[in-house]
């Protein structure tokens, strides 16, 4: 298998820790070590580091069956993230020559280890014009018979969308029609700035399977702990591939994830995020209105991240890669999603920072970047 260069991970890992601002990211800022601990109550001298259970113990999937209508503990697997879950999934279904339709924009992992893979990508857009939901009738145009897999991201990463009831009523129907299988990664379920939690794939349709995880509705990537939810039929052969990756979950993350998904927790956890959403998200919007001569955007519906196309002479890499060097800020280019004049600005930062940042960017675009005349 020989994978294509995964451009946004290597840009953010190579960088995030050697600027003084990351806005790259698309998370909230996380809370520490002690903060959590004190938080879920855990006193971790209770806790032996040993293996833990390698498909996550049975009080975590336990906790995570709660959070999916008609699921069962067979019907979850641990995984180290929502990363090593996609990564599982892909592997353990798809073949040299199997057929994908990935909605895009997205987290670009899916499609290029289904690259990997051998699949053949098809790609199927999110329209701006449209709020960044696909066109209606278009499902249908798009998985045709022989697809085997349906890559769908919802809440959208990066443009933070949320696909409509009518729109994912299409995917299922389209995917059905053909058997295909559909996989929605839903890790910001959860970090939605009004209403309720986005609505989940599952449930919907005998094929679908979910993947979610700690990292961002919950702002705790550091923990690496995701799962996958998919039918009890495909348990031990992805649990049988993920011998083959991380063995088990570290134990620690198991332990902290029951309690932050706990009926008590949960909520709490979930709040702190959506909280720093709201409070932040006035800020990059108040940002972006002061410069409309330069910028356009829709805000998003979930997610610390806003996805901006802008009015200036210049490539998305080059403008990313200025502000590192130049301003030591880091954001996300619009090319690592295959859309140049486009860039994504995460701002779950402390306020403080977050301000900084942004005057950085301001002051690179009044020193060198002019708008196309």
């Amino acid at each position: 298998m020989r994978v294509p260069p995964f451009a946004m991970e290597r840009w953010q890992s190579t960088f995030e820790h050697r600027v003084d601002y990351n806005i790259s990211e698309s998370g909230v800022h996380p809370p520490t070590l002690s903060e959590l601990l004190d938080l879920i109550g855990l006193d971790p001298g209770d806790v032996r580091l040993e293996y833990g259970q390698s498909d996550g113990s049975d009080a975590l999937k336990s906790a995570i069956v709660a959070l999916y209508e008609g699921a069962h503990p067979d019907n979850i697997l641990a995984t180290m993230g929502g990363a090593e879950a996609n990564y599982v999934v892909l592997w353990s279904l798809l073949s040299a020559g199997d057929r994908v339709v990935a909605l895009e924009p997205t987290y670009g992992q899916t499609p290029g280890l289904a690259r990997g893979l051998g699949a053949n990508v098809v790609s199927w857009k999110l329209e701006e014009d449209l709020g960044w939901q696909p066109e209606p009738g278009s499902a249908a145009e798009a998985i045709t018979p022989g697809t085997r897999l349906v890559v769908v991201t919802n809440p959208n990463n990066p443009t933070g969308a949320v696909l409509t009831s009518s729109a994912m009523d299409e995917i299922v129907a389209a995917a059905e029609a053909v058997g295909a299988w559909i996989l929605s990664d839903e890790v910001y379920v959860g970090a939605e700035v009004e209403g309720p939690e986005t609505p989940s794939f599952w449930g919907r349709y005998d094929r679908v399977i979910v993947t979610q995880s700690l990292s961002k509705a919950y702002g705790l990537p550091g923990l690496r702990l995701g799962w996958i939810v998919a039918p009890a039929h495909r348990h031990e052969e992805f649990w049988g591939h993920k011998d083959y990756t991380t063995i088990t979950p570290a134990t620690l993350s198991d332990v902290m994830a029951r309690r932050v998904l706990s009926r008590e927790m949960r909520p709490r956890l979930l709040e702190r995020t959506r909280g720093i959403i709201r409070a932040n998200l006035p800020a990059i919007t108040g940002w972006l209105d002061d410069r409309g001569d330069m910028f356009s955007y829709r805000a998003p519906d979930a997610g610390a991240i806003c996805y901006v196309r802008y009015d200036l002479d210049i490539n998305s890499t080059e403008l990313a890669e200025r502000l590192r060097a130049e301003k030591s800020v880091l954001v996300v280019p619009g090319d690592h999603f295959g859309m140049d004049q486009y860039l994504r600005v995460g701002f779950g930062n402390p306020a403080a920072e977050l301000e900084e940042a942004l005057g950085r960017v301001a002051s690179l675009l009044e020193e060198a970047c002019a708008p196309v005349a």
